[in-house]
């Protein structure tokens, strides 16, 4: 008889194989007949790629939400929207929790990777803050967009509208049910409505701060001077990149995507334009109609995206805010590096450096990839390609014309996005034990 071998995967690679087990799941749900408005299945490859864009709260879709898909369907991509921006581990713990199962040392070690938290003590009662918190800010905010939808929809339907697209903002998804006024037209119906365009905004931006960040402001409430460093450089690195692109988008796209607004139209419309590109996905004005200014600074925020822990995507605020620190103590020619008084560790910018480099050799190799296979303008391509990657959901119309290997690839992005492309570079890479020795040193001339 042959022996069997027991197969054992690290927290890191069940949390991605894990993630892909769910994304198929789901895709096979969508490609029923009952997932479909007219009761005939989807292709396997549309449905799959639907769900790998709920799941990885990305946004990007084949068929308007609501034209496609029956309730059914909504509410499998509603299901997957919830679980990707919380976390599949964090579902399983709820479920563990709720049928009184101890949570044992290996769950608690997955837990900390999946909510990229610091510290393994007490992280199942993190979690159950979390789900807490979630549950209050998805349900107020439900709750304001169901009293702004009810007047045009009626109240059953505006109720459902309401969790839906508050579920999809603060996951930042940007999957919505707004084709009723034209399909694929996001928020372009509600664009010069403040209670919807300051509600999806504000759950957008608690949502991409990051679970860490909600329990040190929890913890000490407006005493900024004593929260941890990463608070201090999340909070600082949102608020100068959402007042200033909303600034920047502003003064290029008055002429352009902005045109025949009014000052606090353009006003609103620059702020939420500055929120969604970081990785949420609404728009409230055509992505095709910016500027190349306009689409070049959206493209740059998707790439920066949201904040660790958090239901957003993109290379993280923190990454985007220690390359710039490391840059800046390089220039001083500083032996450390620095913020708010405090020194971070030594593999901060050593890892930072990994993940962009890793991201945008992704994102590149993608870009060229699709631009060689189709006969899409290289905007186009990058606009969809960074949107992907940082599981923003943004496009210029391109998605539904993909090609199967183009869809293939997007998928996996999106996917890299998700789970982290350090993460997927992690498994992928081979793993060989360290030489038991210390090579020769020689220096190399650098830039």
């Amino acid at each position: 008889m042959f022996a069997i071998k027991k197969i054992k995967l690290n927290y890191t690679e069940i949390i991605v194989f894990g993630t892909f087990a769910i994304i198929f799941m789901g895709g096979l749900l969508l490609s029923l007949p009952i997932s479909s408005r007219e009761g005939i299945p989807t292709p396997f490859s549309d449905s799959l790629f639907t769900a790998a864009s709920a799941f990885c709260v990305t946004g990007l879709v084949i068929y308007d939400t609501y034209t496609h898909w029956s309730l059914f369907g909504q509410t499998v991509i509603l299901l997957l929207i919830q679980i990707g921006g919380l976390g599949f581990m964090t579902v399983i713990t709820l479920f563990s929790l709720f049928l009184r199962r101890r949570i044992g040392l290996k769950e608690r070690r997955l837990l900390m990777e999946s909510a990229n938290t610091m510290k393994l003590g007490g992280i199942v009662l993190l979690v159950k803050k979390i789900i807490i918190r979630t549950a209050i800010f998805e349900s107020i905010g439900a709750a304001v967009l169901t009293l702004s939808f009810y007047r045009q929809m009626g109240f059953k339907e505006g109720l459902y509208n309401g969790i839906f697209h508050s579920v999809s903002a603060f996951c930042n998804a940007g999957f919505d049910l707004m084709g009723k006024y034209g399909q694929n037209s996001s928020l372009t119906h509600f664009y010069d409505n403040p209670a919807v365009n300051f509600t999806v905004m504000a759950l957008i931006v608690v949502g991409g701060l990051g679970f860490v960040v909600w329990d040190d402001i929890a913890n000490k409430k407006l005493d900024y001077k004593h929260y941890h460093l990463h608070t201090k450089l999340v909070l600082t690195a949102t608020l100068i990149l959402i007042f200033g692109s909303a600034i920047l988008f502003f003064i290029v796209e008055r002429e352009s995507g902005m045109a025949g607004l009014s000052l606090g139209q353009r006003l609103m419309a620059s702020m939420f334009q500055s929120v969604t590109s970081r990785t949420a996905g609404f728009n409230t004005i055509s992505q095709n109609g910016l500027s190349e200014g306009g689409t070049l600074l959206t493209i740059i925020l998707m790439i920066i995206g949201g904040s660790p822990g958090s239901t957003a995507g993109g290379i993280k605020t923190t990454t985007f805010a220690v390359l710039l620190i490391g840059a800046l103590s390089n220039a001083k020619q500083s032996t450390e590096i620095s913020a708010f008084k405090k020194r971070l560790e030594s593999d901060a910018l050593k890892k930072a450096s990994a993940i962009t480099i890793i991201y945008m050799f992704a994102a590149i190799s993608a870009v060229f990839l699709i631009c060689s296979m189709q006969n899409f303008t290289l905007t186009e391509v990058m606009f969809e390609v960074f949107s992907a990657l940082g599981t923003v959901g943004l496009s210029l119309g391109i998605t539904s014309n993909l090609s199967l290997i183009s869809k293939a690839l997007i998928m996996l992005l999106m996917y890299g996005g998700k789970v982290g492309v350090l993460s997927v570079a992690m498994v992928l890479a081979e793993r060989k034990e360290p030489a038991p020795l210390s090579r020769p040193l020689e220096k190399i001339i650098i830039g």
